[in-house]
């Protein structure tokens, strides 16, 4: 399996399109940061003080891999 950049995104407007995204992400950052595809999600998962919980969100990605990167 090849591990690959990922964009996971919770918009806040409904107009936000997946290709706009990645065209913006290769104007500005160098090709190996950019990521490969775009996951929009309703919510992200963030403590009561609004700090994003990046371990539960990687542990949706990785459930079923026999390996993690962290």
């Amino acid at each position: 399996m090849t591990d690959r950049v990922l964009a996971v995104v919770q918009p806040a407007a409904a107009d936000v399109i997946a290709d706009e995204l990645l065209a913006y992400c290769r104007e500005r950052l160098a090709p190996y940061k950019c990521p490969r595809a775009v996951d929009f999600v309703l919510s992200l998962p963030r403590d009561p003080s609004g700090t994003l919980r990046k371990g539960l969100l990687q542990e949706t990605y990785w459930r079923n891999h026999e390996t993690r990167i962290v």
